[in-house]
């Protein structure tokens, strides 16, 4: 009973994390100058990881040095790049839809690189969660660019290399640390796509600064250490699974703040994603 309420709370802590991810559509558009992506996801890590590396004192060492950059790659400066430019050619829905294949990429990276079974029940789980999300965000009249649907499926297959690997890669420094390196690496490659592809951000106001201080370190800092600590003691397939609650907080934020509507079908995709999430889990809980 101890191992299962342990288990649990893992899983309910790592959870935490995309759905908080989930408010960073109406942060973006409601607190940040618009038009500039790769600033924005360039000083949503490179700050945090800086911050938290201070904090630590810890340089990567051997190996690490080339891992935390692979790592900070996949996790935070190609996926996030992969998922603006999805956002900037892809209706939302179409693009959360596309990356909602993350979780059986984990499957298949999961058997391929960690061993792990791959059990019926977890892809079941996967495919009833693309489905919600597809219930929860997309519209009858969603246009398809193949520029935007092949960036989004690039973001979902880095991310789900991101977080097999990170599995993989658990190096002999704390979670803290861990997750210092990959933040300041994946900030430290976004710097020349931000310079050399966008001009430069104007003056920031109170409002863009605030917004930018939630994106770092509530978005960005905070919710990784969570993210990171999950890898590192539950499945990586289920953790992937928690990324549907993503849009479901957008959904719910975009109903309570913007006012927008809850129509049948959007229920009908939460009750899905919910029980994506619990299936899960459950086929991965310790017996």
């Amino acid at each position: 009973m101890k191992k299962n309420t342990s288990y649990i709370a893992d899983v309910v802590m790592t959870g935490i994390a995309p759905a908080i991810w989930g408010s960073t559509y109406i942060v973006t558009t409601s607190f940040l100058p618009q038009g500039y992506p790769m600033h924005v996801a360039m000083l949503r890590a490179l700050p945090a990881g800086l911050l938290l590396l201070l904090l630590v004192r810890k340089l990567p060492f051997g190996i690490w040095w080339g891992r935390a950059f692979i790592l900070g790659a996949l996790n935070f400066a190609f996926f996030w790049a992969m998922l603006f430019v999805s956002a900037y050619r892809l209706p939302g829905g179409v693009a959360a839809t596309v990356g909602a294949v993350q979780p059986l990429i984990v499957i298949a990276l999961s058997r391929l690189f960690l061993g792990r079974d791959i059990r019926a029940l977890t892809i079941v789980a996967g495919l009833i969660g693309m489905a919600g999300v597809a219930f929860l965000v997309l519209t009858p009249h969603a246009a398809l660019d193949p520029v935007g649907i092949a960036a989004a499926l690039a973001g979902a297959v880095s991310m789900a290399f991101g977080t097999v690997l990170t599995r993989r890669w658990q190096p002999p420094v704390s979670n803290l640390t861990f997750t210092a390196w990959q933040l300041t690496a994946g900030g430290l490659l976004l710097v020349p796509v931000a310079l050399f592809l966008e001009p430069a951000l104007p003056a920031l106001t109170t409002t863009n600064v605030l917004g930018m201080a939630y994106l770092g370190m509530i978005g960005a800092a905070f919710t990784y250490l969570l993210w990171f600590r999950g890898l590192a003691r539950i499945e990586p397939s289920v953790a992937a699974s928690l990324g549907f609650l993503s849009p479901v907080t957008a959904t719910l934020l975009g109903w309570l703040a913007l006012g927008q509507n809850l129509a049948p079908a959007q229920i009908a995709g939460f009750i899905m994603v919910l029980f994506s999430v619990w299936l899960s889990q459950k086929s991965q809980a310790p017996r």
